[in-house]
């Protein structure tokens, strides 16, 4: 009898729930911030988020579901993924709705997703082009730039507010870390796997007397929150907004498929072009799918991806209880609510583990590269340095154009499309041979020799 692959393994009923419960804590505060940003950019009120948030949890968990089990030979990874709004398209999303109105923000997602499942498969041809050089770079970029995030959510995002870079917030996050790491290397057998979900659980336990658990929003949260269809009204379709959505797919795709090749290597399952092409079909259908309810385009999370390294349960069973749990979240608001009391400074704290688990996988990875040669070397230096320039200096293109900034705003598009780029220059063309050749030593000159006599 064949061994299934682990990704393919199904687990007892019991570990499914109790790892599936896991990933949804992990990426429960970053799924729900997009909906919180738009809907205050676009002066919605708390009624409308709410709304929104319900479409975007339930969203997040059918598109997980798909990614994890597949929706036959058409769309889904059949990888351990979890998917949740992006961040790509909140600028885009922002300006469209000052300019044009929401029907044209949800109409141009509507027919931004069409299109990029019609560019799917043509776009999965570029995986054969991304060898641990590539993958290893941006997988790099990604885990370092997303410990910015775990550590805004230790101290704060207003440096304003006067809890911002508390003392307190910062020691339970560190007591947080303590747990996660002592759990994951001393615990044994399932206990080490589920020592991210014991450390949440002591902080959100030690939080309760710190007065951090805000239960407030319980009460007045519904128990049944339905979908919406169209509920801005129908939508519209401006050529530029439809230009933008369409853009914006473009990067979420170049994410998404350094994301499930970083679960390929974590995993060791060999990614064929049709797996990462019913993949990318998957982002599109959240597109589609976001047009209709009002929500958000989605993407794999790559705090997830951490947790599946950390945690070494790669299967994919797990995750569709997680999207399972996510559709449940969504329909009954209220038990979103209480998910939502879990403190920030808790999240950030395992997301340091598990942020940087991925830049370690990513040094990991470019270890099969040859970075003896100086070409590659320099491939590396320069795709890591352009991808965490908008990372680490804040602004840096805000008076370029709206549709270049969609790009350039993404340090993990960036150093994927700038590794990817150089990749195909200097290692699939001549460029590279003259390059390698400018570097081996000249020939030695001969001796002369003396004269023979006559």
């Amino acid at each position: 009898m064949t061994t299934p692959h682990p990704v393919d393994t199904r687990l007892p009923w019991h570990r499914l729930l109790a790892f599936g419960i896991q990933h949804v804590l992990i990426m429960y505060t970053g799924c729900v911030t997009v909906p919180l940003v738009f809907g205050a950019a676009a002066g919605l009120d708390k009624a409308t988020v709410g709304l929104l948030i319900s479409a975007d949890l339930l969203v997040a968990g059918i598109i997980t579901l798909i990614q994890s089990l597949g929706l036959g030979r058409i769309a889904g990874a059949r990888l351990p993924i979890i998917t949740g709004a992006t961040f790509v398209a909140m600028s885009p999303m922002i300006l469209i709705a000052k300019q044009y109105g929401l029907p044209a923000v949800y109409g141009s997602m509507l027919i931004g997703g069409l299109v990029g499942i019609a560019l799917a498969w043509p776009f999965a041809m570029v995986v054969r082009f991304f060898p641990p050089l590539v993958s290893g770079t941006v997988l790099t970029v990604v885990g370092v730039s997303l410990i910015g995030v775990a550590g805004g959510l230790i101290v704060g995002s207003n440096p304003k507010a006067p809890s911002f870079g508390a003392i307190s917030n910062i020691v339970l996050a560190a007591v947080v870390l303590l747990i996660a790491l002592i759990g994951t290397v001393f615990g044994r057998g399932i206990w080490s796997q589920l020592g991210i979900l014991i450390a949440l659980i002591v902080g959100v336990l030690i939080s309760i007397p710190m007065g951090l658990i805000k239960l407030d929003g319980v009460s007045d949260a519904a128990w049944l929150g339905a979908p919406h269809v169209f509920y801005f009204g129908a939508p519209q379709f401006p050529i530029a907004a439809v230009v933008a959505m369409s853009i914006v797919m473009a990067v979420v795709f170049a994410e998404s498929t350094a994301s499930m090749l970083a679960i390929g290597e974590i995993t060791g399952k060999q990614l064929e072009r049709g797996d990462v092409a019913r993949g990318l079909i998957g982002d599109g259908l959240s597109a589609v799918l976001a047009g209709v309810f009002s929500s958000f385009i989605d993407t794999v999370f790559n705090q997830n991806v951490g947790a599946v390294s950390a945690t070494r349960v790669y299967s994919r069973y797990v995750t569709a209880v997680s999207g399972a749990l996510l559709i449940i979240l969504g329909l009954v608001p209220r038990f979103g609510a209480v998910v939502a009391a879990v403190p920030q400074p808790v999240v950030g704290g395992v997301g340091l583990v598990l942020f940087a688990t991925i830049a370690v996988i990513g040094v990991d990875t470019l270890r099969r590269a040859d970075l003896s040669d100086r070409v590659n070397l320099s491939i590396v230096a320069v795709s890591i340095g352009v991808g965490l320039v908008p990372v680490l200096t804040k602004g840096m293109f805000d008076k370029f154009p709206t549709s270049a900034q969609i790009l350039l705003n993404s340090g993990i598009s960036l150093a994927a499309a700038t590794a990817f780029t150089l990749n195909l220059l200097l290692n699939h063309t001549k460029l590279g041979d003259i390059a390698r050749g400018a570097t081996e030593p000249a020939p030695a000159e001969p001796e002369p020799q003396d004269p023979i006599p006559a």
